[in-house]
């Protein structure tokens, strides 16, 4: 085999600006596939490439350097952000939680599970029972001590009438939280549900401290201190220096939202800012050719929606919301608006991120005017308002889109432009059509449970399908490979063809961070790796 260093230097030794360039696009985030054919093009072996890559990233994920401060800004904000974990519905709310925080179990990049204020769980022999055996060495930010009861009062903020949570359906087949003793919980389960330990993960489920009723300054486990919090303007948070495992890596944490795109970029450009969420597709160029920046681009499940509520008109007319999804242009959008940072939707969920449980053989609805024509005259409407706000980025775009071809059927649709600030409080479900914009969930039954189940809180368009809800409950139990695809196809079928929901496109998770920032994951759950990256990140200028 020949030696790599006859053909290029290992990382170590090769010149400071190839090093810099190397991890700047692995950092960038260029795949190590990417980073080989760019030094394989440069005359580097497959073998010397790929060891030059791996030197390169281990380089990167030496120990991480201590000290400063990192300042976050997403992109929406208003005055319902909390630090209540049940109430969490955005990502400025769960990047502070995840600061503030821990859950009993936590996501790895490709959306297993790990231990984190449990040292270990298991099941019993069908799913129907989970143990969790908790740390004993966790404190709370005031210096108590996390114990059983803690869990127990947590989770039982999920249950009730009186419940405010917005994601108690994900637990609902929990009939009971049991404190086994001091360290130990279980959950006994309706039925066999062996994706408790990733609904878990999720971020709604983070654990609070027992009897905890404010929430302007609650304590937390998490690897940060909450030193001050106002709501729609700004949050700082603090190292805390007792945390109970190796995290924390800077003395603080600025956390607000620059809801204008165009300045939100210009303040990482500028220096103000070290991480944005939602880059516009349309910076990416300006961003890459920038010194001292770059994109972080991971591939996932979440996306774009127009939702026409079921409950008032036009919503209400069947015809009227099939051509309304006649009129998507879903590869214009993706190639033109997502500038390829995404994939064609089909007005479901599930996309091919989600694995198995994904319905390849339910066809894609294509741009179809003569059908739109036909179901819109057959609907008897002639004009529909959209309330439009930047919920993600392109989310605008596709709405002066579907206008425009809504006008070649002779529908007059009006765009509403409302403001991003306080916009899932006001608008959001409250509206005959608005937007919406889903992170991709761990599980394909999470996701369609959240946003689908006849029942849920966040069921953006009101649909209620009472077959939709048996298959939800029933597909958890299923083992058999083949019935649970049929059962999940058979899912994806009736909210593609029934729901009020309207998908054209699928986004990466598009953001943004200065070089001299790192640590950042690739988990595919949410922004910026999942939210994971205020314990991981750090300053590689301390």
């Amino acid at each position: 085999m020949t030696d790599s260093k006859k053909i290029l230097p290992t990382i170590d030794n090769m010149s400071g600006m190839d090093r810099e360039a190397i991890k700047t696009r692995l950092s960038r985030g260029a795949s190590r596939r990417e980073v080989m054919g760019w030094l394989m093009a440069g005359g580097a072996t497959i073998a010397a490439a790929g060891s030059i890559v791996s030197s390169a990233t281990s380089a990167m994920a030496a120990t991480p350097k201590k000290g400063g401060k990192i300042t976050f800004a997403s992109d929406l904000h208003g005055p319902s952000d909390t630090l209540d974990p049940g109430l969490n519905t955005s990502t400025i709310d769960y990047s502070r939680g995840r600061a503030h925080y821990n859950s009993l179990v936590q996501f790895n990049d490709d959306t297993s599970t790990r231990p984190e204020l449990a040292e270990e769980y298991s099941a019993n022999g069908d799913n129907t029972e989970w143990t969790f055996k908790l740390r004993k060495d966790v404190k709370f930010h005031d210096g108590s001590a996390f114990s059983a009861d803690d869990v127990i009062f947590s989770m039982n903020r999920h249950y009730g009438e009186a419940s405010t949570s917005v994601a108690k359906t994900l637990v609902a087949d929990v009939t009971e939280w049991v404190k086994v003793d001091n360290h130990t919980v279980k959950a006994v389960m309706a039925g066999p549900n062996g994706d408790l330990p990733k609904i878990l993960a999720t971020s709604n489920f983070k654990i609070i401290k027992d009897g905890t009723t404010d929430f302007q300054n609650p304590v937390g486990t998490g690897p940060f201190k909450l030193k001050t919090f106002q709501q729609g303007v700004r949050s700082q948070h603090v190292r805390n220096d007792d945390y109970w495992r190796e995290g924390a890596n800077v003395d603080e944490l600025e956390i607000f939202a620059i809801t204008d795109k165009v300045a939100r970029t210009s303040a990482l450009l500028s220096g103000d800012i070290d991480l944005m969420q939602a880059l516009d597709p349309k910076a990416v160029p300006q961003i890459e050719a920038a010194p001292g920046v770059g994109i972080w681009s991971v591939a996932s499940g979440a996306y774009i929606g127009i939702a026409m509520m079921s409950n008032s008109a036009p919503g209400n007319n069947p015809d009227f919301v099939l051509a309304m999804k006649y009129l998507q242009r879903r590869e214009k959008i993706v190639r033109s608006i997502l500038k390829g940072q995404g994939t064609i939707g089909n007005d479901q969920p599930i996309n091919v991120a989600y694995g198995p449980d994904f319905c390849a053989d339910l066809p894609i609805r294509d741009h179809d005017l003569d059908k739109a024509k036909f179901h819109l005259e057959k609907s008897g409407v002639t004009e529909a308002e959209i309330q439009v706000a930047e919920v993600a980025p392109g989310t605008t775009d596709i709405c002066l889109l579907m206008q425009r071809e809504a006008q070649k059927i002779g529908l007059k649709l009006n765009i509403n432009k409302v403001p991003n600030d306080g916009y899932w409080g006001a608008v959001w479900m409250k509206t005959p059509i608005n937007v919406t914009t889903w992170n991709m969930r761990p599980t394909a039954n999470v996701m369609m449970n959240l946003a689908f189940a006849p029942d849920a809180p966040w069921n953006d368009s009101l649909w209620a399908n009472e077959r939709m809800g048996q298959l939800l409950v029933e597909s958890r139990a299923v083992t058999d490979a083949g019935l649970r695809h049929e059962m999940y196809c058979e899912m994806q079928t009736l909210i593609h063809s029934e729901s009020g929901m309207i998908i054209p496109a699928h986004r990466n998770y598009l953001d943004a961070k200065s070089d001299k920032v790192e640590g950042i994951t690739r988990m595919p759950l949410g922004s910026l790796g999942g939210y994971e990256w205020p314990e991981f990140a750090y300053r590689t200028d301390v």
